[in-house]
């Protein structure tokens, strides 16, 4: 999830996740692809992001690690309140660590502020989601106060 937190009720998800192209720093110039120039219209506008990506193969998905890519070039997310939030499960070997550190060392790279008060390892099982959404209201619970703390970081 990648998206702008201005109030506990108000934000904004990217779903082009899978329309971006691969990242290439030849194509990181004007004319931008219409897809990456949308997800760094909506890295500008937002008053801050919040990011939930589970970990694979020991670290972040590839898709997720290319949509990173393509925040660096444009300076966007530089200086903007950044957090995430675990989508591991229970058995998960490392909880998400791997991709955080990634996260931590791209982000970091790219200039964003992340808001460690905000950053929350919340296991997540299958059974813990119904329709898409987190069930349970003491990880609902959870998973808002590690919004207000990033609301609360800008």
């Amino acid at each position: 999830m990648l998206g702008t937190v201005a109030t506990l009720t108000a934000s904004q998800t990217y779903t082009g996740l899978g329309a971006l192209p691969h990242f290439n720093p030849d194509d990181d110039r004007d004319p931008l692809h219409p897809e990456v120039a949308a997800l760094r219209e909506a890295i500008k506008a937002a008053d801050a992001i919040l990011i939930c990506t589970p970990e694979y193969a020991g670290g972040l998905p590839g898709s997720f690690k290319n949509l990173l890519d393509w925040t660096v070039g444009g300076g966007e997310i530089y200086g903007k309140p950044v957090a995430w939030i675990n989508a591991s499960s229970i058995a998960a070997p490392t909880g998400g660590r791997d991709a955080h550190d990634t996260l931590r060392k791209v982000l970091t790279y790219a200039g964003a502020k992340i808001v460690d008060e905000a950053c929350a390892r919340i296991p997540v099982s299958r059974a813990d989601v119904a329709d898409g959404q987190v069930a349970d209201p003491d990880l609902r619970g959870r998973i808002a106060m590690a919004v207000r703390l990033l609301r609360d970081g800008v």
